[in-house]
């Protein structure tokens, strides 16, 4: 791995991270795509730390009031959405532990590529049709659990973690803007859980030391501007750009896929 490349994967998995575009379907599909040689789970750790200290930098404080209210004031709102946020990882958290290793049997860029034109049209209709704008304080136990059990699915690559759990908050009627903050509050733990599950490959290679400390703080820099973009725009903005994205990445994958094959 060199520095170039550190960069480059840093700044996809910062933006690809949060935006509703799959973050796993955009770097599985660069090594297939530049001929550059798989860098495994050690620069996978490296990535995730860095889009796990951006979202911990940036909701520090909100998670600091949720902890408080969850274990003090249970009750209250923000002690209510703690518990949650708890229970919406749940399926996620086990499912990446459990299905983890049968990741390499959907890396085939031919599925990622339709998956990411499929998922564009789930996350367009999903938006489209939304009547209701419940905001965060209205999400409730129900949705919290749809919407935990929607993002069992983003393991797969060209899904989106947060493009699944945003089209299932705006199916069943939470405006933009909350749904946005609920998928990234909980994304905390299940990307820093996913960085710690994979650090013990840490302990059995070599490490390049500056190519993975590059990663990390590119990751980290742009997760925090991703992140902060994201809440801005869908104050005003819809989806629909993130849908066109998705149609065009997804049938460049698939032309490639068949041109080469």
């Amino acid at each position: 791995m060199n520095i170039i490349q550190a960069i480059l994967y840093g700044i996809v998995q910062g933006i690809t991270e949060f935006l509703p575009v799959s973050s796993t379907a955009h770097l599985t599909l660069m090594p297939w795509i530049f001929g550059w040689k798989n860098p495994g789970n050690v620069f996978d750790v490296a990535l995730h730390f860095g889009t796990a200290i951006a979202v911990i930098t940036f909701f520090f404080q909100d998670w600091i009031g949720l902890v408080s209210a969850g274990i003090t004031k249970p009750k209250t709102k923000d002690g209510k959405l703690f518990w949650f946020l708890v229970i919406a990882t749940v399926p996620g958290a086990l499912a990446g532990v459990t299905l983890d290793k049968y990741m390499g049997m959907l890396s085939n860029p031919l599925l990622i590529g339709i998956l990411l034109i499929i998922m564009g049209i789930v996350l367009y209709v999903c938006d489209k049709v939304s009547r209701n704008n419940i905001s965060l304080d209205g999400i409730g136990l129900k949705r919290s659990i749809f919407i935990g059990v929607a993002q069992v699915l983003a393991i797969i690559p060209g899904v989106s973690r947060s493009g699944i759990t945003m089209s299932v908050g705006r199916a069943t009627g939470l405006d933009r803007e909350s749904i946005a903050k609920f998928t990234f509050l909980l994304s905390t733990p299940i990307i820093l859980g996913d960085a710690l599950f994979h650090a013990k490959d840490l302990a059995h290679v070599n490490i390049d030391v500056l190519p993975f400390v590059i990663a990390v703080v590119t990751a980290a820099v742009v997760g925090l501007l991703s992140i902060k973009f994201l809440l801005n725009y869908l104050k005003t903005k819809s989806f629909f750009v993130f849908t066109i994205y998705r149609f065009v990445f997804g049938a460049i994958i698939i032309a490639l896929y068949f041109i080469r094959a």
